[in-house]
C-alpha cells in the first residue's frame, strides 16, 4: 500500500475515516529540535531516520486529511521542567483553530503540575501525553500523583511512552509503570507503541487492567522492535483494546506503511473487518469521546 491508495483502502472498510490517536504538532520552535535529533539518528540510535512527512504546518495538515485522517490526537511533550503548561496552552489554542484536532495536554514532575493538568481538564482536553523516556522522569514520584488522579477523574486516556524502545531510560520498563497503575488501577492508560520491545508484558497489563489499551505507533513497521510469534494471538483476545496511532509527521516511511501492517494481522481469520474497523475508528473515537456522527467530530 502506498499514501495515494489510503483513502481508498479506508473507504473500502465502510469507515467514515481514520481517527489516529498518537500524531505530534508542536510549535515550530520545539518541532525543529526534534527533528534535529532525528537527523542525528545515527549517532542517537543507531540508524538513519529520514522524517518522511517534512513539511510545514498546512501542508502536514493537509496531507493527514488527504489519507482520510478525520480526527487526531496532536500530541507534544516536554523535556524539563517549565515547558508542559506552555505546550499545554500552544495545543489549546491549536485544537482551537483546527477542527480535526482533539484537545491534548502533557505533563512534567514539577511544581504547579496538579494545577495546570487540572485547567487543561477543566477546558476540555481528551487525551493526556507522558514521555517518561524523553522527559527522564520517574512517574511514580509524588508529585505526580495527584496529576494521575484527576486524570483518572476525569475519564481521558493518558497516552504513555514508558516502554524501553526505542532507548532504554533510567525510568523506563512496564514494571514500573504498573506501580503508578496499581495506585490508580482506573487510569485509562494507552500504551504509546504498544510498550515497544516489551510486547508481553503489555499484553500482561491488558489482560489484568481492563482499562489499558495498546496504540499501534510503529509496531510491526520495519524500524520497529521484532514481535513475538504469538503477537496476533494477543490482538484476538483483545480486539477491542487496539487503537490507531502513527507517529506522524516523524516517521522514516509512509503513513501507508502502518495501515498495510494492520490490515495484515487483520487476514487472521481470528481478527478480520471488524478488527480493521475497532482499530482505525471505532475504539480511538471512543477513547477520545469522540461522538457518534459520520466523521467522527
Amino acid at each position: 500500500m502506498i499514501d495515494a491508495e489510503v483513502r481508498s483502502f479506508v473507504t473500502g472498510l465502510g469507515l467514515p475515516g481514520l481517527v489516529d490517536i498518537h500524531v505530534h504538532f508542536m510549535p515550530e520552535s520545539v518541532l525543529r529540535k526534534v527533528w534535529a535529533y532525528f537527523d542525528n539518528a545515527r549517532a542517537n540510535y543507531g540508524v538513519d531516520w529520514p522524517i518522511q512527512y517534512r513539511f510545514d504546518e498546512d501542508e502536514r495538515l493537509r496531507l493527514l486529511r488527504s489519507f482520510g485522517v478525520v480526527r487526531f490526537a496532536p500530541l507534544a511533550y516536554p523535556h524539563k521542567p517549565g515547558m508542559a503548561e506552555w505546550l499545554n496552552e500552544w495545543i489549546r489554542e491549536f485544537a482551537a483553530r483546527v477542527p480535526d484536532a482533539v484537545p491534548t495536554a502533557t505533563l512534567f514532575p514539577e511544581p504547579g503540575v496538579t494545577g495546570y493538568v487540572e485547567k487543561a481538564l477543566d477546558a476540555g482536553t481528551r487525551c493526556v501525553k507522558a514521555h517518561v523516556q524523553i522527559g527522564g522522569y520517574d512517574p511514580r514520584t509524588s508529585e505526580l500523583d495527584e496529576a494521575w488522579g484527576l486524570i483518572v477523574e476525569a475519564g481521558v486516556p493518558a497516552v504513555v511512552h514508558c516502554g524501553h524502545g526505542p532507548l532504554r531510560g533510567s525510568f523506563t520498563g512496564l514494571g514500573l509503570f504498573e506501580q503508578v497503575l496499581r495506585r490508580h488501577p482506573r487510569l485509562t492508560l494507552v500504551l504509546a507503541h504498544a510498550g515497544m520491545p516489551e510486547y508481553v508484558e503489555a499484553f500482561d497489563l491488558v489482560r489484568r487492567y481492563p482499562n489499558v489499551y495498546l496504540d499501534t505507533t510503529m509496531v510491526g513497521v520495519r524500524f520497529g522492535a521484532p514481535l513475538p510469534a504469538d503477537f496476533v494471538h494477543g490482538l484476538a483476545e483483545f480486539p477491542d483494546r487496539v487503537a490507531l496511532g502513527t507517529d506522524f509527521p516523524n516517521i522514516p516511511y509512509e503513513y501507508a506503511h502502518q495501515l498495510e501492517v494492520i490490515a495484515g494481522w487483520a487476514e487472521d481469520p481470528r481478527l478480520g473487518p471488524d478488527f480493521l474497523k475497532a482499530v482505525l475508528h471505532d475504539t480511538p473515537a471512543r477513547l477520545l469521546r469522540l461522538p457518534d456522527d459520520a466523521d467522527g467530530r
